[in-house]
């Protein structure tokens, strides 16, 4: 199916957001099988920078247009329903995008946040941990938001291990709440990713929470294991994510993961493999894993280069974190997966 046959990106509905008809008309036509799900690599930047102007997740989004296949206009009534009326400005904001050429006009940005120390820590080890990011009484709100929503005691261990649909291994798909977002807008957080992607015109996606209970005879943890989620063919374009502790976190209680300073050797590893080698099923424990321990309210943020993912909660506590991102809406990635 050509370009032409699928809505333009201009044609709108009553949330006057520019390129969400295509978006749903290119996900149910994929649904359908009328359309390779690798159709238009291109708009996935766009598509994922919609969907935070729009306040969804991106796996709930799919998840509900491959589930209820519905009208352009139920998709708007379940927006709206699930996240509200976007904002305003964001949403000429993004319009916006689709008429002005030079998406990338940012000046640089100087640096008040991190440190010199902060920056030669980063560009050695390819992450940093922001120090009291949001205040503690955030966390215990963020916590509570997630306790509630899956039906567990933050203090009772009886309750850690319910079943509830929406726990899918240690995630947790709750996306819209007012304390994660209060969470998502922190300035300090924001100033950070600035920082690191030196430009201001970044958009924050909406990510869900995690919730990481201590390991028992019948509960084992089942991952994230260290993994990427980007394509690694080189060259491997500058990129980040980011995870927000909403608990004391000491190194045994499902930390968060990962290989300090690989982005640096990433090329030189892959080049070193045998010919046919599969990097995604090497060993990437023996590669370096280091887990960080960290406080309520502290923010990690890595560059995407770095094998990372959760551990086994082997602690008497969970591990309760929020994940977020900022982005550029012209981020690259490589069209080859690897």
């Amino acid at each position: 199916m050509s370009t032409q046959e699928i809505v333009p990106s201009s044609e709108t509905g009553k949330l006057k957001l520019k390129h969400l008809k295509r978006y749903w008309n290119k996900a149910l036509l994929k649904r359908e099988g009328k359309l390779a799900n690798d159709s238009f690599p291109e708009e996935w930047k766009i598509d994922t920078t919609l969907l935070t102007v729009a306040g969804l997740g991106l796996e709930q989004t799919v998840l509900y247009v491959y589930r209820q296949a519905p009208s352009f206009d139920e998709f708007e009534d379940w927006i709206l329903e699930v996240s509200g009326v976007p904002d305003a400005e964001k949403v000429a904001q993004f319009n916006r995008l689709f008429e002005d050429k030079n998406i990338s006009s940012s000046a640089p940005v100087k640096r008040e946040l991190l440190t010199d120390e902060d920056w030669a820590f980063w560009n050695q080890n390819g992450y940093v941990v922001i120090k009291n990011a949001i205040i503690k009484e955030q966390c215990d709100e963020a916590i509570q938001a997630i306790c509630e929503f899956i039906k567990v005691d933050r203090y009772d261990k009886n309750t850690w291990y319910n079943i509830h649909p929406e726990r899918q291994g240690i995630m947790v798909q709750l996306f819209q709440h007012s304390a994660l977002e209060q969470n998502r807008k922190s300035s300090k957080i924001k100033r950070a990713f600035e920082e690191l992607w030196n430009r201001t015109d970044l958009w924050m996606n909406t990510d869900r929470a995690g919730f990481n209970p201590p390991q028992t005879e019948s509960f084992k943890f089942t991952g994230p294991f260290l993994h990427w989620d980007v394509s690694i063919h080189p060259p491997v374009r500058f990129g980040t994510q980011g995870i927000l502790y909403l608990s004391d976190t000491v190194a045994n209680q499902g930390a968060f993961t990962l290989v300090p300073g690989f982005h640096n050797v990433l090329e030189e590893w892959l080049k070193n493999l045998p010919p046919g080698t599969d990097p995604r099923k090497e060993d990437l424990y023996a590669l370096g894993a280091k887990p960080i321990a960290a406080n309520a309210g502290d923010c990690i943020i890595w560059h995407h280069a770095l094998p990372h993912g959760s551990s086994p909660n082997t602690a008497d506590l969970p591990r309760f974190v929020q994940y977020i991102n900022y982005a550029p809406f012209d981020e690259k990635e490589s069209e080859i997966w690897l």
